[in-house]
């Protein structure tokens, strides 16, 4: 299989995550525990033997969701409780929610009762004052009592020594994410936008050693490539996610190619390395979490996200930044009054976009698309 199908194969994966998930299941036979975004604790629960996937919400026709969720509740989270109704998630063996924010807190509690009979929920805090020792310890103590409830829950026993080796795993695949990001980069004329952001989400769904070995073999196709020519324009994406797909069909239609993210679901799993100075595994993996940065769930006083993204931007020679701003989602529009200021301030053209996974019309964003396009030629 050349390089170039792996990208169609990946790309079909990340458009159907029930499909992918049901695939990854059958292919290996584990147990699935399902991940509520944004940081999960998946080397713990990959230790155990099973496979978290992620649950990133979708576009179902909500007739369920409303009895426990607000209607100004982000669509992410107001599918995932839709799903957790509808028989989508029956095929789980347990649910990890971690509480980043308000509308986290409250989907925590509802989906205890809404998840079907049977499949508990367990919900996963971090110490926002993550830079400290203190913060660092309480993290530690969270990951030790997942590793408990999944002890018990799947009737193993999971030692340090596992849980390294499910650490080294998904250190490999965050090394190949980067990899990725730089050479998808430097091809935007064989990696579209939608492309490239599918890829990444159809990591979410897969066995992380099975998705890695794939994610490899696109790298090194892509830096056998010879440097080809991109008549269009080059962005660095910030927000959750960038969805619907449809809005990056219109970025590739209009020559929009995205070079670099700022997001959720994109390049906050992956672009915090671990230390090689630590030795214990739980310290490890509580030291990456601490050493994220520039990320709106995290407590952050300097907010460092306009500079990061100044900087992704000059890194990857962008011509502008777009602000893919997931509705009623309170911590990115909190930040977004800091980063804008400093765009304005840097000179760097942005586009700000509104954005919703349940979207049905894409009319107006394509012109406000095109638009923008415009004006930077």
């Amino acid at each position: 299989m050349s390089y170039r199908d792996i990208i169609a194969e990946l790309t079909e994966a990340g458009l159907h995550p029930a499909r992918t998930i049901a695939a990854t299941q059958k292919e290996t036979g584990k147990e699935l525990v399902g991940c509520v975004p944004y940081h999960t604790p998946d080397e713990v629960i990959y230790a155990a033997g099973a496979v978290p996937v992620g649950l990133w919400g979708g576009a179902p026709e909500f007739k369920l969701a409303d009895r426990y969720l607000q209607s100004f509740c982000c669509g992410l989270l107001r599918a995932v409780v839709e799903y957790s109704l509808n028989g989508t998630y029956d095929c789980l063996k347990a649910v990890v929610v971690p509480t980043f924010c308000d509308s986290m807190k409250c989907t925590l509690e509802n989906l205890k009762l809404s998840m079907p009979e049977g499949i508990p929920v367990f919900g996963m805090s971090y110490g926002q004052q993550r830079k400290i020792k203190a913060g660092r310890d309480f993290t530690i103590s969270e990951y030790k009592r997942i590793r408990r409830e999944m002890e018990k829950l799947l009737g193993v026993v999971i030692t340090d020594e596992k849980v390294e080796a499910a650490f080294g795993i998904y250190e490999d695949y965050r090394a190949a994410m980067r990899r990725f990001e730089r050479e998808a980069a430097r091809h935007p004329e064989i990696v579209s936008s939608r492309e490239r952001m599918m890829i990444i989400k159809a990591g979410l769904f897969m066995d992380k050693a099975l998705y890695t070995k794939k994610i490899e073999q696109i790298c090194q196709g892509l830096e056998e490539e010879p440097e080809g020519t991109f008549d269009g324009k080059r962005v660095v994406i910030t927000g959750i996610m960038a969805e619907p797909p449809e809005i990056l069909e219109i970025f590739d239609e209009s020559g929009l190619a995205v070079v670099a993210d700022e997001m959720s679901l994109g390049s906050r799993l992956w672009r915090a390395p671990a230390r090689n100075d630590v030795d214990d595994i739980y310290e490890r993996m509580a030291y990456r979490y601490a050493d994220t940065e520039a990320d709106t769930f995290m407590y952050e006083p300097e907010k460092k996200r306009g500079q990061y993204m100044l900087k992704l931007a000059e890194q990857y020679n962008a011509d502008a930044i777009v602000v893919m701003m997931m509705k009623f989602c309170d911590p990115e529009q909190y930040d977004y009054p800091i980063y804008k200021a400093e765009l304005e301030a840097a000179g760097i053209p942005f586009l700000y976009m509104e954005v919703d996974q349940q979207t049905t019309g894409f009319e107006q964003l394509r012109t406000r698309i095109q638009s923008f396009c415009e004006m930077l030629m």
